[in-house]
Formats: structure tokens, sequence, C-alpha cells
């Protein structure tokens, strides 16, 4: 039978329930029917006394803070810091233990207090079940009781001293002293825990552990930083700093609270101590390091300044005018060399990029910012014009005015060493195929920091062509590989089709050889190539010359054959791009001698006379060659390197070609021999030719022009693709597009940009914004 309402009270039931919360407390023994007891007892205590839930809570937290202070004169009674951290450490432990057991019996205390029925709770605990469990432990009113009793009466009180005495000893670690790390790792563990904050569960231990951590950590190495730099220096001190952040990310990890970001804060700290602090310092050691290739002292400083934002941009000025400044240097040291000769410029660029590559990898991990700042000063290196340069008229020149665009040679020195690499020379022959092929890749990483590349493949074509037209290639199947890797490495469509387009043509007119051959008795004396002009032309003036008879039966010939087979096509004929052979017969033997058109043509003059003197006015008239191409011409006859004996002789004598007068007598050398080894040979054959003449001199010039004016009016279109397609840009962002369009052919000057706008705006191709003169819009 059920008691009536009030008849069990508090005071009944607390003498019974009290030795067995003292017992919890305490950590001793309670058997299960005591503690089953106290379970049946909270539950009558909270169901039948109206205020017995209140009482109970009070009663308990009486006991609670009875027994805290008993475990505070424990603690209070060490003196010695170890001693205090052993004793702290122990009874929170204890403490902390009773803080998951002690709740449970009071559940029903908990929802007295906050009006839940027993109901709704055992229908939620039926629900789920393991996490109420969890809740009611965690988050109970006992249990907050408890760890709010300790931080209030004992925590608050000797925090100070706890913090304190475990910083002595991690401090006593950095100084190499040893300890049991349990204590300082308790001690941060009693923190974490005793935060009841339901929202923030280290709040505790972040307002006092990680904050005293923190200060301990700025204090000790902000005065040992400063004492070390100033007896040991720079570089020990990089070692030094390298060496603590290490030691002091791995006691982080073990002192302070995972997961909770405080040894990313504490790393932070250290970094800003040992290297933000000293930043100056350390950067006037970078320039110093970096000229005398100290990579592992840089690898070092990278790897410390790297930490700090932004703190390796000096490091990258550093290295960039190291590259310029190293690169020039060199350069200039050995321009004797290297403006005569292609090899060596090449190979001097090459090992100068090899030697900054391996700089930036080994001090730098080929960081991706050093490999963009290496990229940027070696550019400024190979395009430079101090050592030599390419003159290219202006764009103001080309309207009438003076002025001269001075550009780097390197194009220029680069395609004339790919040909040394392709045509048979005496490079290409000691060389194996693989050899060829790896340094044609070298030339072509060099061509990607070339600005001006449409000068590279000017140059380019000029050699490809004389070594088509003279059959010289070292390797057929090279040189079409060559076009492809141009291709592949971004070189402009146009430029490289017409390359294409130029092997095309020497197949087709191999083929009309031989059909050529079939119609016509003399086959074997003539070889034709009939080609594209569009591919092959230089735009340069065709040169006249008055042909040997031999030859010239053969122009309306061939020139019958080729209207049969293609009507409607008129051919051109480029005599300074032909050769032959002629055989020169004289007392001493026979010679076979290749020669170009021009030296033929003068040759021929001495057929039906070869004893005869004749002078240059006579040879003009004879030969119908211009003034410059006849001078050139003689000299290559009389005065050819290769040949110790010449084949014609002069009076008076002259040291250059341009010093002949009308009256200059020029004769047949009919002691004209091969020597070898000191005797002169009965037979043999020599090539006079030596560099194909594709262009005059004064089409050079003109070759100069038009580069200049197809640069203009690759501009131009440019410009008008990009307004078409954005009707409307700033000035900025039309710069920005259009050398984004252009960088593969060449970097256009700002000076040319400006130029071409204003010339468009004046030809009504588009118009500058009436409110913004910034802005401009395409008119269609």
């Amino acid at each position: 039978m059920l008691k009536d309402k009030g008849q069990v009270t508090f005071e009944d039931k607390w003498p019974a329930m009290r030795p067995i919360v003292l017992k919890l407390l305490k950590q001793e023994a309670v058997t299960q029917i005591e503690w089953q007891d106290l379970f049946g007892a909270v539950h009558s205590v909270c169901l039948w006394d109206e205020r017995g839930s209140y009482k109970l809570r009070d009663a308990l937290q009486q006991d609670i803070m009875m027994y805290i202070k008993q475990a505070q004169a424990r603690v209070l009674a060490q003196r010695e810091d170890q001693a205090l951290l052993k004793a702290y450490i122990a009874e929170w432990g204890k403490f902390f233990t009773q803080c998951n057991y002690l709740p449970t019996p009071f559940r029903q205390l908990e929802n007295a207090i906050t009006n839940v029925s027993s109901k709704v709770t055992s229908s939620n605990a039926s629900n789920s079940q393991k996490k109420n469990n969890n809740n009611n432990v965690e988050d109970s009113l006992v249990r907050k009781l408890m760890l709010d009793s300790w931080n209030q009466s004992i925590f608050m009180d000797i925090k100070q001293r706890l913090q304190d005495s475990a910083m002595k000893l991690v401090q006593a670690e950095r100084n190499g002293e040893s300890f049991d790390s349990q204590l300082v790792i308790g001690v941060r563990e009693s923190y974490v825990n005793l935060c009841s904050n339901s929202t923030d569960k280290l709040q505790i231990y972040r307002e006092n552990f990680e904050a005293a951590y923190m200060q301990a950590t700025e204090e000790f190495y902000k005065l040992k930083a400063n004492e070390y730099l100033l007896t040991n220096g720079v570089q020990a001190y990089m070692k030094y700093a390298d060496l603590r952040l290490k030691e002091e990310e791995a006691r982080a990890h073990r002192y302070l609270e995972p997961g909770s970001g405080s040894v990313a804060a504490l790393t932070q700290c250290c970094e800003r101590v040992l290297i933000g602090e000293h930043m100056p310092t350390l950067l006037a050691e970078s320039a110093p390091l970096i000229k005398a290739g100290e990579t592992e002292k840089l690898q070092l400083m990278f790897r410390l300044l790297d930490r700090i934002p932004e703190g390796v941009i000096p490091i990258l000025r550093d290295l960039e005018a190291h590259i310029v400044s190293a690169g020039l240097a060199d350069m200039v040291a050995s321009a004797d060399i290297i403006t005569s000769d292609s090899e060596k410029y090449v190979e001097r660029l090459l090992d100068l990029f090899k030697r900054f590559s391996s700089l930036v990898r080994d001090a730098f991990l080929d960081d991706p910012r050093f490999l963009t700042a290496r990229d940027k000063s070696y550019k400024c290196v190979v395009n430079d014009t101090t050592v030599f340069k390419l003159e290219l008229p202006s764009s103001a020149l080309l309207r009438g005015t003076k002025g001269t665009a001075p550009e780097s040679k390197c194009p220029e020195l680069l395609a004339n060493y790919c040909d040394m690499l392709l045509r048979k020379t005496p490079l290409s022959k000691r060389l194996t195929s693989e050899q060829i092929e790896s340094r044609l890749k070298d030339v072509l990483l060099v061509l990607k920091y070339i600005e001006n590349k449409d000068v590279f493949m000017r140059y380019h074509k000029a050699h490809l062509t004389r070594r088509l037209i003279l059959d010289s290639s070292a390797d057929s199947e090279k040189e079409e590989d060559m076009v492809e890797w141009l291709r592949e490495v971004g070189m402009p469509a146009d430029y490289v089709n017409k390359l294409a387009r130029m092997f095309q043509d020497i197949k087709v007119s191999e083929d009309l050889n031989t059909q050529f051959r079939g119609e016509t008795t003399r086959h074997d004396a003539i070889n034709i190539k009939i080609l594209n002009a569009g591919a092959w032309a230089r735009g340069s003036e065709r040169v006249t010359v008055s042909l040997p008879l031999e030859l010239e039966d053969y122009i309306p010939e061939v020139e019958e054959f080729y209207k049969k087979k293609h009507s409607g096509r008129k051919l051109q004929w480029y005599h300074h791009m032909s050769n032959g052979t002629i055989t020169f017969a004289n007392s001493v033997g026979r010679f076979d001698l290749d020669v170009t058109t021009f030296q033929m043509a003068v040759l021929f003059a001495w057929n039906q006379r070869p004893t005869d003197k004749v002078t240059y006015e006579n040879l003009r008239l004879a030969t119908e060659l211009p003034d410059p191409e006849l001078r050139r011409t003689l000299w290559s006859l009389a005065a050819f390197p290769k040949l110790k004996r010449q084949l014609l002789s002069y009076e008076p004598s002259v040291q250059n070609p341009k010093d002949f007068t009308e009256n200059t007598a020029f004769w047949i050398n009919q002691e004209f021999a091969l020597v070898k080894n000191g005797k002169p040979q009965r037979r043999g054959k020599i090539n006079l030719i030596g560099r194909l003449q594709l262009s005059t001199e004064r089409s050079q010039i003109e070759d100069n022009h038009s580069i200049v004016q197809l640069r203009i009016l690759r501009t131009q279109e440019a410009i008008i693709k990009i307004l078409k397609m954005r009707k409307r840009i700033t000035n900025t962002a039309l710069q920005s597009e259009l050398v984004e369009i252009l960088k593969n052919m060449f970097l256009p000057s700002k000076k040319m940009i400006k130029e071409q706008l204003e010339w468009l705006i004046e030809h009504k191709y588009m118009r500058r914004d009436d409110d913004d003169i910034n802005t401009f819009i395409y008119m269609a």
C-alpha cells in the first residue's frame, strides 16, 4: 500500500544515503545493494518530498565541497613544483573518475528539478538509449555541480601555481633537462576535462593552459634567439631556428590538446619570434649565399622564410637580380668568342640555363615561384642587347623618319646553330643522331624565352631554303621532325605550314624533274626546282645576269614543258638561288667546281679566251651583274679562304672587294690546283658556293623592313580581332589580350601598340568612348 504524499521526506532518507555518497567520492567500495538503495532513495525523495530534490542537491553540494576542501589541503601541502603537480593530478584523476559515476543514481534529481517526468525520460531512453546515457552523464546537473565546485574551490586558488609549475617543467625540457612529461600532460587533461560549458568544452583550457604555454614559449625564445644570433651569427642561427621549430612542433603535439588548433597557433607564435622578428638580418644573407651557390644554406633559409607570409619575395628578387647580372657578365666576358661562333653562343646559353636551373632545384626544391623567377630573369638575359644586337627599323622609320629598334641577335644565332646541326658540317658529322636531336631540343628550350620569335623563323626558313636547294641536309627525317617540334612548342601556324609546304614542293619538283628528263635528250645536264612562291619567296628583287649560252638554251625548253603541265601559271627565274657544277681543265689537271650561277657567269667570260686579262668594267658588261653582286662574286673566286691556289688572279692587289676599280684586271690562274699535304693534286672537287646567297644587300634591308611591317599588320589584325569579340574594351585589358595573342611571334612594344591604336582610330576601325578615353569601341 502506497504511503501518502509527504510521508517520505529528505530528512528520513539522507542519513542512509550520505555514507554511500561519501564512499563514492572517496572511491571506496560500494556493494550492489547499497548502489541499488541509493537509486531507490533518490527516487523516493524526489517523488514524495516537494522540496526534496532541492534539499538533496544542496546536501550533495556540501559533501562535494567538503571532499574538495580535503583534496585541496592535500595538494597545497606540497611545496615543490613536481610534488604539487603530482598531488593535483592524483586528486583530480580520482575526482574526475567519480564525475562519471556519481551522477548516475541522481538522474531522477535532474528530472525533478527540470520538471521532466520519468515517463518522458523513459520514452526518450527507449528511442535512443545510448545517446541519452551519454548525455545523462556528460550534461547532468550533478556532473556540472561537481566540476563547477572543483573549479571554484580548488582550481581558481591554485591554477596560477599549476600553470607556473607546468611551464617551468617545459622550460627545463627546452634547456635539456629531463622530467616526467606526464606531469604536464596531466595538467592539460585536467584543464580540458574541467570545463562544464557545453558550447565550448575547451574554454578553460584555452584561457588558461594554452595562453600560459604560448606566453612562456614567446618569452623564452625572445631572450634565447637574440642571444644565439649575436653569439653565433646568421648562418648558425638558421640551423638553430630550424631545429627549435621542429622541436617545438613535436613538443606541442605532446603537451597541447589535439584538434584544438593549439599546435598551429603555437607554431605561428614560434615562427613569428624565431623568424619574423629577425627577417631583415636573415634576408641580408640571401644575395651573398645565392652568388656563392650555397644551396644547402639557401634551402634552409627558404624553408624558414617560407613559413612567413610573403617571406620569400625578397629572395625571389635577389635570385632574379643574380641570374640577370651573372648571365650578362658571363656573356660579356666571352663576347669575343660567342659573337662569332653560334655553337659557342648556344652552348653558353644552355650552360647558363642548366646552372640556374640546378640552383633553383637544389636550393629552392623547384618551387613554382622560383621557377617563374628563373624564367623571367633568364628571358632578360636571352633578349639582352648588351653583347650584340639586331638593328630593326622602327615603325617611325617606315613612315620616313629616322629611328632604329635594337633587338637581341639571339634568334639569328639560334637559327645559325640549328643550321649547323641539320646541314652537312663537321659538327653534324661528329655527332650521333640522338645527340643532334638532343641539341635541337635544347635550342627549342631557349627559343621559349625569345621575344622576337618571328626573326628566328625568318632566318630558320632562309637556312632551310639553302639546305633544300643545295641538297645539303644531313638527315631529311630530322628536317621534317624539326618542323613538327616547332609546331609543338607553339610557333605560329602560318610560319610552320610554310616550312611544311617547302618539303612538299621539293618532292613535287623531283617528280617534275623525272618527267622533264624523259622528254629531253640532255636530261643529265640539268636539275630544275619549281617551287611555290608563297612558301619560298622572300620578297627580294630578282637579280639580272647574262647566263652562259649552255644554260640560256634550257629556259624556253623548261617553260614550254611546264606550260603543258600547268596552264595559267607563270615561272619566275631566281638565278641567285641557283647553282651548278663545271669542269675546269688546265696544265695541272682537271677539277670539278661547285659554283653559283653568278660565279659560273663570271668564269664563262674566259671560256673563249682562257689566257686573257679582263678588266672589271668588261666583266660587268659581259655578265650584266649589279655592282655589289659582281664585287662579291669576284672576291669569292679570287680570295676563297679554303684554297691555297686561287682560281682568279687580279691586279692591283686590294684588301677588300669594295676597292676594285673599273680598271682592275682579272685573269684565270693557270697554275690553279687543289693542294693536299703540300702537293698539288691532278684531280679533285671543290665547293666554291659557301653560303648560298638568297638575297642581295638591298633585299636584306628590305627583309628587316618586312619584319617590322609584318609586325605592324599582325598587331592591327590582333587588335581588330579582340575588338570584334569584345565590342568594347579598356586599354589595359586590350594590351593584356594583345600580348597573349602575339607572344608566340613577338612581344609588341607599348609604343607600337599606341601607334597602331591611333592608326586604327584615324581610319575609322574603332573609336574612343566619349566618357572614357581609355575605353575603345569597335566600329563595324
